[in-house]
């Protein structure tokens, strides 16, 4: 989910890291090997941002409505709001955020990417989940892969995967299906070793975070052989890389909204 909380753990060993592999983590190798040593090597922690914490809310709301439909007791009206409520206090409880004042604002504009898109879902409320929070896993032993493995947030009836994020700017479809193209692959291979069946789709819910909250859904098919062969050669060019200990950074335009600036500037 964009913008939701990072996968900030404590430190781990190069072996630990090379028994399993998440959409997440490769995703993190594939734009910067560096920012991967200091997120998952070093263990150096960040405290999440305002727009992390956002996403978390939104996602662990979206998560009890999907499950509150999956019980054939959807939420409604007020409901919506105790869950939002009391899923922004865990939040706060685990890890403070610095909000210089701005807490009430940013909940504000949270709840209403929540009540946005509660509006304008194309998920019929009715409808009853396959899955939600699903935690699968793949062995790629055969390929000399580390285990893959993923949460998928929600599969919908027929077999179709949902993914939501959150987001600052309107996504454009193109870009959107580029940059996902690990992670949908990644769940594709997933929900396929889980259910032995193929997806009948994806669908990436954006929320953005405008004036005007909006949401906005771009659709994909089924991941294609092409598609599967590609990110199991990235994920052996990421086998490759951590063996060799190579975690050169890639700077670029992405650096400015990087966690570990600093620690990068000061590098060597």
């Amino acid at each position: 989910m964009t913008d939701a909380a990072v996968d900030h753990q404590p430190a781990r060993s190069k072996a630990e890291l090379l028994e399993t592999i998440s959409a997440s983590r490769l995703g993190t190798w594939l734009s910067c090997r560096l920012k991967f040593y200091f997120r998952y090597l070093s263990g150096i922690h960040k405290k999440p941002s305002p727009a992390m914490r956002v996403g978390t809310v939104v996602h662990a709301v979206l998560q009890q409505w999907n499950l509150a439909r999956w019980r054939k007791a959807p939420l409604q009206g007020e409901m919506v709001g105790h869950v939002f409520d009391q899923a922004w206090l865990n939040a706060d409880l685990e890890e403070a955020v610095d909000w210089k004042g701005e807490e009430e604002a940013t909940k504000a504009g949270a709840f209403a990417l929540i009540e946005t898109y509660l509006r304008d879902t194309p998920i019929p409320l009715q409808e009853r989940p396959e899955g939600v929070e699903v935690s699968v896993e793949k062995d790629l032993g055969c390929y000399g892969l580390p285990k893959l493995v993923g949460i998928i947030d929600l599969v919908r009836q027929g077999g179709r995967i949902v993914d939501f994020k959150t987001t600052g700017r309107t996504p454009d479809p193109d870009m959107v299906l580029h940059n996902t193209e690990v992670q949908t692959t990644g769940y594709s291979m997933l929900y396929r070793e889980a259910t032995d069946r193929e997806e009948s789709g994806i669908e990436l819910h954006h929320l953005v975070r405008l004036k005007t909250p909006k949401l906005v859904v771009t659709q994909a098919g089924p991941a294609t052989a092409q598609q599967q062969n590609k990110l199991l050669r990235l994920i052996d060019s990421y086998v490759r890389g951590l063996q060799a200990e190579d975690f050169m950074p890639a700077p670029g335009l992405q650096c400015g909204a990087c966690e570990f600036f600093n620690e990068c500037r000061a590098w060597h």
